[in-house]
């Protein structure tokens, strides 16, 4: 079927740097095969499907390979794309009805705010082959409702982590989210995400990990409002705030490109 694609970096405002997110913008709900193809033929982290319901858009996020429960980058992206195509003003906020419930989008200047689900990260073991995987040996590992998470006990040893993207894959989890106390003052924390059992090798900026990563730093730091770096190769920022049982997730946009399918 034809359709256009928006491909939008999120969580940076300078081209090729954030995460790249196609969204496809529909006027009436597609088959799922389709949009499988899709997602497969942009190969990008995740590709969205928007199409408008009653009060609001439904969202659905896809990798090359699977369907996903929740993607912080490519709902910052379709907001954008939204507003930029003109479906709504930029003073409106924007609703998604999503597998994980509602989620919602609203401009904070040049930012945009998503308000999300906050995940817990509680203590679990850690199995016997996560060290082969991950390419270091935790004291403590965490699980939440999607992930493992990780404490590296410095910023430099996250950024040199050779990772086994085999193994990671083994794992019986999403991804992994590996985290430290960042040795800038601009950041209270970084972090870095494997996910390469749902196709995505290394996620360049990850909203969805920040809805753990907000309340696990607000539980070691004391604090609700943080700055945080991904610290991929591309890298991005996000800025975040712990309340109660949501997390608002802050990050920039621009948009790179536009795909027509035929």
């Amino acid at each position: 079927m034809p359709a256009t694609l928006y491909v939008v970096d999120a969580f940076t405002n300078e081209p090729f740097a954030g995460n790249p997110a196609a969204v496809c913008l529909l006027e009436n709900p597609a088959d799922e095969a389709w949009m499988k193809n899709v997602a497969r033929e942009m190969n990008l982290a995740e590709t969205a499907f928007v199409c408008p319901i009653d009060d609001g858009y439904s969202l659905r996020w896809f990798t090359p390979t699977v369907e996903v429960d929740l993607c912080g980058h490519a709902t910052l992206a379709s907001a954008f794309a939204i507003w930029f195509t003109g479906r709504t003003t930029q003073e409106e906020t924007v609703r998604f009805h999503t597998r994980s419930g509602w989620l919602t989008c609203r401009r904070r200047e040049e930012w945009i705010e998503m308000d999300f689900p906050a995940l817990d990260a509680k203590p679990c073991s850690i199995p016997l082959d996560f060290e082969a995987a991950l390419g270091w040996k935790p004291i403590e590992l965490f699980h939440t409702s999607m992930d493992y998470l990780v404490e590296l006990p410095s910023e430099t040893l996250l950024r040199g982590l050779a990772v086994n993207l085999a193994e990671l894959g083994k794992l019986p989890v999403r991804g992994v989210i590996a985290t430290a106390k960042s040795d800038s003052p601009n950041f209270d924390f970084v972090s870095r995400f494997f996910a390469p059992a749902v196709g995505v090798d290394e996620d360049p900026v990850t909203g969805s990990a920040h809805c753990a990563l907000g309340p696990y730093w607000q539980s070691r730091l004391g604090k609700t409002v943080f700055t945080a770096y991904q610290a991929s190769r591309r890298g991005g920022t996000v800025k975040l705030e712990v309340q109660d049982q949501r997390v608002l997730l802050r990050g920039e946009a621009i948009l790179m490109s536009k795909v027509e399918f035929y």
